[in-house]
């Protein structure tokens, strides 16, 4: 059975950085695409970044770009998401899915992905 699990998650100040992984289990990473999801309270879940089986091909909403990095290491199974000044906006519950159908050439809505993990929790304080 393939798993994934985020980690990484934390509270800091406006500006700060974390970095989130994605963890999959059960299967090699170089298969799957991948991609990180965001709920904000009250709020429904939207697409933060993806990234391709095999890595060559990144995506990222407007509203991360230029801030956050997505990359991938085959070696650990793991994605990770560098996100970098932090807004309070970037407050949420940040999600991983993970999908092996064929890769739709942009970042996949979330009914492509066929497993998830539970989230991992960012809060970003003003």
């Amino acid at each position: 059975e393939v798993q994934v699990v985020e980690s990484g998650g934390g509270s800091v100040q406006a500006g700060g950085s974390l970095r989130l992984s994605c963890t999959v289990s059960g299967s090699t990473l170089d298969v799957y695409g991948i991609g990180w999801f965001r709920q904000a309270p009250g709020k429904k879940r939207v697409g933060v970044s993806c990234i391709s089986s095999g890595g060559d091909r990144t995506y990222y909403a407007d509203s991360v770009k230029g801030r956050f990095t997505i990359s991938g290491d085959n070696a650990k199974n793991t994605v990770y998401l560098q996100m970098n000044g932090l807004e309070p906006d970037d407050t949420a519950v940040y999600y991983c899915g993970a999908g092996w159908s064929l890769w739709p050439g942009a970042c996949p809505s979330e009914d492509w992905y066929d497993t998830w993990g539970q989230g991992t929790e960012v809060t970003v304080a003003s």
